[in-house]
């Protein structure tokens, strides 16, 4: 028997409020995303070599580092370029046992594409799609502050993908 104080609902108790398991906001909110959310996490750490260093030095720093680009500066840390593994290797299919003792500066691509942390990391990873390059320089007003792969933003993805994941279980079980 149900207590006395106990009235079961009626129609039209609650027929001022209404509940929404999920928003546009909630939906929408990887969208909103931005490169320095992913910097917080990978780091602002940003290897780079000179115009005038050899092929040589950069395939050592590639290799010690576990990277798969650089970017190019100048003496006050201004960038020039960025020089990845796919320009060496092309390189290196053009000038067969010539490409180490040349200079960066012949090598690296000029016209760098680069992003600041308030960019949304959609944006980002379209650009990086649709240019069919894999890493881009952060710039903080015109300063390097860090260098996110494709990798990276698709690996933050997934992390905020299996995340969403979980709060949605979490809401069904319970």
């Amino acid at each position: 028997m149900a207590p006395s104080s106990y009235q079961p609902p009626t129609r039209g108790d609650k027929a001022g409020s209404s509940t929404y398991s999920q928003s546009a906001e909630s939906n929408l909110s990887h969208t909103q995303t931005t490169v320095a959310k992913l910097l917080e996490g990978k780091g602002d750490a940003v290897f780079s070599v000179r115009p005038n260093d050899t092929i040589h030095s950069v395939v050592e720093i590639l290799k010690e580092k576990r990277i798969g680009a650089v970017v190019v500066t100048d003496q006050n840390g201004a960038l020039q370029g960025i020089l990845s593994e796919r320009d060496i290797v092309r390189r290196m299919a053009d000038t067969p046992g010539q490409t180490l003792p040349q200079s960066v500066e012949a090598l690296m691509t000029r016209d760098v594409r680069t992003c600041t942390p308030d960019d949304l990391l959609m944006d980002v990873l379209k650009t990086m799609t649709e240019g069919r390059f894999r890493h881009m320089p952060v710039l903080r007003d015109g300063k390097l502050c860090g260098m996110i792969t494709i990798g990276d933003v698709v690996h933050f993805r997934l992390k905020e993908l299996e995340y969403e994941a979980l709060r949605m279980k979490q809401m069904i079980v319970g």
